[in-house]
C-alpha cells in the first residue's frame, strides 16, 4: 500500500514538473516569436539607418528592448477620419489664466533671463507652454522612439500592409490614398527619427524608448520635434544637458525658436501671428495664443 502511495506521489510530482516545463517552453517560444516579429517589422528600417551611418550595435541595443513595439494604434490616428479637435478656448478660462500667472511668478528667473537674451516676451513663452502641455503637467505618454520608428517603417510595403490590416473599418481612406499618405509620412518620420537618434547620442541617453511624448513624436514641456531640438533647443540652466522636460531648458528653447522665426520687440499682430503659425500650423491655435498673450500682458 505504501509503495502505491509513493508511486502516486512520484507520478504527480513529475507530471507537475513536466507541466511547468511545458509552460516555460510555451512562454519562451512566444517571446522568441514576438522578438522575431518585432525584428521583421523594423528590419528594413534598421538596415537603412546603418547605411546612413548609425552604429549597428547601438541600433541592436535600442530595437531589442522589450518596450520597443510597432505602434499601430497611435500611428493609425494619422489615417483615421476625426471630426473633433482640441478645444483651445479652455486655456482662456479664468482658472487656466491663474495657473499661467502662478507659473510666471514661480519661473520668473528663467523667463526674465530668456526674455532678455532672445528679446521674446515672457507672456508669449508662457502662453505656448500652457497650450502645448498645460505648463508641463502633460507632456504625452507615447514612446517617441516607437512612434517615429513605426511611422518611418511604413516605407516597407509589408509594414504598410500590417498597418492597413489594423485599420480595417476604422478609416474612410481608400487604399490608394493610404499608400500615398504613408509614403509621405514615412519620409518625414525618418528625418525626425534620425534627428532623435542624434540627440540621444549627443545627450548619452542609453534607453531612448523611455523618452515619452505626443503621438506625433513631439518631446518635452515645449513639445519640440527632434529636428527642432537639434537646431534650436537650448541648455537654459547651463548644466551641460539639453533636457526639454526641465522648465529652464523648455523656456529658453521656446524663446530660441520664436527668435529664429522672427519674433522681436514691437511686432505687429500680423507679424506675431506669422511667427506663431510656424510653431503650429493652425489659425485656431494662433488665435488663442494671441488672446493669451494679451491677457497675460495685462496682469
Amino acid at each position: 500500500m505504501n509503495g502505491i502511495q509513493i508511486g502516486s506521489r512520484w507520478i504527480k510530482s513529475n507530471l507537475l514538473f513536466l507541466l511547468i516545463a511545458f509552460l516555460i517552453y510555451l512562454c519562451h517560444s512566444a517571446c522568441l516569436h514576438a522578438a522575431e516579429k518585432k525584428k521583421d517589422v523594423f528590419n528594413s528600417l534598421c538596415l537603412k539607418l546603418e547605411r546612413d551611418g548609425f552604429d549597428p550595435e547601438k541600433l541592436n541595443h535600442y530595437y531589442s528592448h522589450p518596450k520597443v513595439v510597432f505602434e499601430t494604434t497611435a500611428v493609425g490616428r494619422y489615417f483615421q477620419h476625426r471630426e473633433s479637435s482640441l478645444n483651445y478656448d479652455q486655456f482662456l478660462a479664468p482658472k487656466s489664466l491663474r495657473k499661467a500667472e502662478k507659473y510666471m511668478q514661480k519661473n520668473s528667473y528663467w523667463l526674465d533671463k530668456a526674455e532678455s537674451r532672445y528679446q521674446v516676451d515672457k507672456e508669449i513663452i508662457t502662453a505656448i507652454l500652457l497650450v502645448e502641455t498645460r505648463l508641463g503637467t502633460f507632456t504625452g505618454n507615447a514612446s517617441t522612439l516607437n512612434i517615429l520608428s513605426s511611422m518611418a517603417a511604413l516605407s516597407d510595403p509589408e509594414v504598410r500592409g500590417l498597418l492597413w490590416q489594423s485599420l480595417a473599418g476604422k478609416t474612410n481612406m481608400s487604399l490608394a490614398d493610404f499608400q500615398k499618405k504613408a509614403a509621405v509620412k514615412s519620409e518625414w518620420a525618418y528625418t525626425e527619427l534620425t534627428a532623435f537618434l542624434k540627440y540621444v547620442d549627443q545627450e548619452k541617453i542609453t534607453e531612448p524608448v523611455n523618452i515619452s511624448g505626443s503621438y506625433a513624436g513631439a518631446v518635452g514641456i515645449s513639445q519640440f520635434m527632434p529636428s527642432n531640438i537639434l537646431k534650436l533647443a537650448v541648455d537654459g540652466d547651463n548644466n551641460g544637458k539639453v533636457d526639454l522636460f526641465t522648465h529652464a531648458d523648455a523656456i529658453f528653447s521656446v524663446a530660441s525658436y520664436l527668435q529664429h522665426h522672427g519674433w522681436k520687440p514691437g511686432l505687429s499682430p500680423e507679424e506675431a501671428r506669422k511667427v506663431l503659425f510656424a510653431y503650429n500650423h493652425s489659425n485656431y491655435y494662433v488665435d488663442v495664443l494671441m488672446k493669451l498673450f494679451q491677457a497675460l500682458e495685462k496682469k
